[in-house]
Formats: C-alpha cells, structure tokens, sequence
C-alpha cells in the first residue's frame, strides 16, 4: 500500500499532538507515526457518537443489514489490500492473513442476512390467554465500546462492530497501536458501504488510558485481550452497571485417543498450535497422548517442524510468520528457558531466528514440562506445543481441564468416542478432528469461554443481541378486564383456576 494511502487512512483519526512510531514486524522498520489521543479526546469522540447513533437507530434494521451485505461484497473486493495490510503490521504468514480476511467476511455475510430476522418484535406467550398479549423488542443500547488486540484485528473488529452496528448502536472503537491501518481501511470500506462516519469512530493511543475512558463512558463494552485486563474492564463496567462481554486468554489442550491417526493427529496439532505464530487466543498449546504411543507422535511432529518454512513472504509459501514484537518474543523466550531449568527437553526449535527478522521464533515442540515451570498452567501466546502423555482417558481430562482457562479445546480419534470426552471437556468451544477452525469458522455458533477465559458469547444471534435491551410490551383486551378491586376476585378466581388447570394440558 502507498505512503499516500496510509497517510489518508491516518486522516480519519481525531487530531492530535502526540504519537507513537510503528514499526513492520517483519524487519524492524518504521512504518509510520501514530497519533496518540487523550482520554479527553476518547470521551469527546463517545458523546459525538451518541449524537449520531439517534438518527442511526431509527434507520430499520433491513436498511442496516443491507449495508453489512455491502461491506462483505467490498472486504472480498479488497481482499488483497487487507492481506498486505495485515502482513505489514502483523507479519503473519499470507495464508494466516487469508484466513483471517475470510473470517471478516464471513462475520458481514453472517449478521448481514440474519439481522433482520432477528431483531424484529416476537410474540411471546401472554400469561391469561385472551386478556393479555405480550411481544419482545430489542432496543439499540447508545454506544458500544468495542476494545480490539494486535493478533487478529481485522476478524475480531467484524465480529464485534458490525453486530454493534446492525443492532442499531453507534461505535468507539479503540484499536490497538500496532494494527491501527487495517482496522481503519475496515472502516472505510463499511462507510463506502453506507454506515456513517460519525457512527463508527476509531480512537488509539495509551490502552489503559483509552481503554478506561471508552469503559466509563460507553453504553457497553466488547474486550478482547488479557485475563488480567478483562478483569479490569469488568470491574470498570460493573461500578457503572453496563454491560460487557470478554473473550480472553486461553490454555488450550488437544487429547489424541488410542486409535488415532497419529500421522493425522500430528498435521491438526501443528497447524492448531503455529497458526499466525500460536498468537491466536484459541491456538492449541497442550497435546495429552497415551504414554505408550508419546515417542511417536513426538517423533511425528519433530519431522514435521523441521519442515516447515519459516520467514516474510508475500506469496503462499511460508507456513509460519513472526512475532508481533521484542515483548511477546521474551515472552516466549522466558517459557521456554525457564520450563528448560525445570527439566523439560526441546524436541525441536526452543530459540530465536535473528538471521531472518528480528522477533522471529522457531517452531517449537517441547516435552516432560512439569508443574514448576510457568508454562505448565500459563498462556504462552506464541508458536510453542508440550506434549505430554497420560494413563487413562480420565487422567487426559483432568489434565485437559486443570487450567484457570475454558476457551477452547481438541479431541483427536474415533468420533464415538472423541464425542463422549468433548462433553466432559470445560471449554467454551471443543473440535473433534480439528484444532480450532471447525468451531472457529461458524458464525452461527456462539463463541467464548469458561471459566477465566471469558464472558458472554460473539457469534450467532446470542453475539448480535447482546448489543440490545430487551423490551417486553404487554396489553390487555377490552373483551374482558382483569380484576381491579378486592370484590372482583368473587367472580375472577374461580374462573382463572379453571383455566389455569386447561392450560395444563398443553
């Protein structure tokens, strides 16, 4: 993308004194200077949204929905631009961009057609048949504060913002630092489309300081990131008594049952542990396999890791990308060497690739991690896989569940059987011969976590109507009154037991 282009997508952003440089993963290289806003500016940007958001939510919901069927039709036309975008800022592998891009599609096509349908008015069961009815609405919430990560900014602004928006809401959207261009070339296609500028608005800047400032004056807040920082949004929103759904981190095992294809076990636990180098917060980090089958799927995957082709590449030819940067790349790092000190063995990679960029890692496989070592029970966030093996299927899933985490999670063998652990697993999502992207990829199946690794669900009606208030109507028919005075029950009740005894039978 030209230098025109992205000084014209930094342009859409509020005025500001302050910035930040952003540098290409890939290689260290500045990219650009990011403003910087105030908490001031943040809270500025929510009130004229608010202002905007009145007209927005008179607009039907068929109206709305026909923008977002729009903006699909216009992501899929830029598809190629939103790949080099992401690579620029991410550096992630073209077929990890692609996928992603796919995604944000996916989540336009998927609220763009149901939409509609689902936000309008439904009759519900009256409690006195004939004397009442009753019907639900779902009302627009103002503004919606939508918190976006690095790791997966195109994706998870579509899966979060449009519903936003197609429930009527306007939206302030802090999109972090690093992964600011994409995010904002998103926006201008929806707007091409036909959502309003001041309806979405996206701010940047320090994220303790935006991020408090969309939370405390929001209508409701959308969080991707940390355990730790959801924690902190929650408690935000809660002295307010708003609204919020988080999606955060992740431990995610896979069991490999007797009798898989371990040469197939094998393929699904890498491509579910280095996709866009394991920065993803579904990305597999633990295998549990039966002991006597662990030297060969241990073998399997360290043939394979020695395979894989690891670098920047604008064509369809590396299978792993970079790091996002120097924190997540000591990160990683620091597990590793410190799981090492505690007596666990590298299988393959376990260090640093300066030779190709500066935050890139090799794909790494490591077994015999044991509870002393951070790594056994923390997120690593990074392209790293234990492998470790059990005695008994009971054993793999205690193993598999002792985790703060409950995101995602892989069962591996024979269906009958992988179905039957799958229940027992306490994920918010579990894929049966996959990793992750069987879940992943349907829109109509909400998403989210157990436990610490969230709350509330995106995806399927559930991800559109949280964005709403539920507003039940009720009327009473002229044909008969319901009781008003004390006398009136004489006549009433005896006929209201009647027919609380007929509505028994249905």
């Amino acid at each position: 993308m030209s230098e025109t282009s992205l000084t014209s997508l930094l342009g859409h952003l509020p005025a500001s004194q302050d910035s930040v440089a952003i540098h290409n993963p890939t290689n260290g290289k500045k990219i650009y200077d990011l403003p910087q806003l105030s908490a001031t500016a943040v809270a500025k940007a929510v009130e004229e949204a608010r202002a905007a958001q009145k007209n927005w939510g008179e607009v039907s919901p068929a109206q709305r929905a026909q923008i977002l069927l729009r903006t699909h039709d216009l992501l899929m036309k830029n598809q190629d631009r939103l790949i080099e975008l992401l690579q620029l800022e991410t550096g992630k592998a073209k077929s990890h961009a692609f996928e992603e891009v796919a995604g944000a599609y996916g989540a336009a096509r998927y609220f763009g057609k149901i939409s509609a349908k689902a936000l309008k008015p439904k009759r519900t069961k009256a409690g006195v048949p004939v004397l009442t009815k009753t019907w639900v609405e779902h009302a627009p919430l103002g503004v919606v504060g939508v918190i976006t990560p690095w790791n997966y900014p195109l994706a998870l602004t579509m899966l979060d913002v449009l519903p936003a928006l197609a429930a009527g809401n306007s939206v302030v959207q802090k999109a972090d630092n690093q992964t600011a261009l994409t995010v904002l070339f998103a926006r201008h296609l929806a707007i091409e489309a036909g959502i309003p500028d001041s309806v979405w608005t996206v701010v940047v800047g320090n994220g303790a300081e935006v991020g408090n400032a969309i939370t405390d004056h929001a209508d409701y807040v959308a969080f991707t990131g940390s355990t730790a920082t959801g924690r902190l949004v929650a408690e935000r929103a809660a002295k307010r008594l708003i609204g919020y759904s988080l999606e955060l981190g992740g431990k995610n095992p896979m069991i490999v049952l007797e009798g898989a294809n371990l040469k197939r076990a094998a393929d699904l636990a890498l491509a579910g542990a280095f996709g866009s180098a394991g920065q993803l917060c579904v990305s597999l980090e633990r295998v549990y396999v039966p002991n006597h089958l662990k030297d060969e799927l241990t073998a399997e995957l360290a043939a394979r890791t020695h395979k894989m082709t690891v670098g920047a590449s604008k064509n369809f030819d590396m299978d792993m990308g970079t790091l996002a940067g120097q924190a997540q790349l000591d990160r990683v790092s620091g597990f590793v060497d410190q799981a090492i000190e505690s007596g666990a063995k590298i299988v393959s990679g376990g260090h640093a690739l300066p030779e190709l960029g500066p935050y890139f890692y090799a794909p790494t496989v490591i077994t015999d991690v044991t509870s002393a070592a951070d790594l056994y029970r923390k997120e690593v966030f990074g392209p790293l896989l234990d492998v470790e093996g059990y005695d008994s299927i009971a054993e793999a899933i205690e193993l598999a569940n002792d985790t703060e985490y409950g995101l995602n999670a892989s069962v591996v063998g024979p269906k009958r059987e992988a179905l039957r652990v799958a229940s027992q697993l306490m994920a918010g999502s579990v894929n049966i011969n996959e990793g992750f992207r069987a879940t992943f990829a349907s829109m109509e199946s909400p998403m989210g976590g157990m436990k610490n690794s969230g709350k509330g669900r995106r995806n399927g009606v559930e991800g559109l109507l949280r964005f709403t208030e539920t507003r039940t109507v009720g009327i009473a028919s002229g044909i008969l009154r319901l009781p008003v005075r004390a006398k009136d029950y004489n006549t009433m009740a005896p006929l209201m037991v009647l027919l609380m005894k007929a509505l028994r039978r249905f």
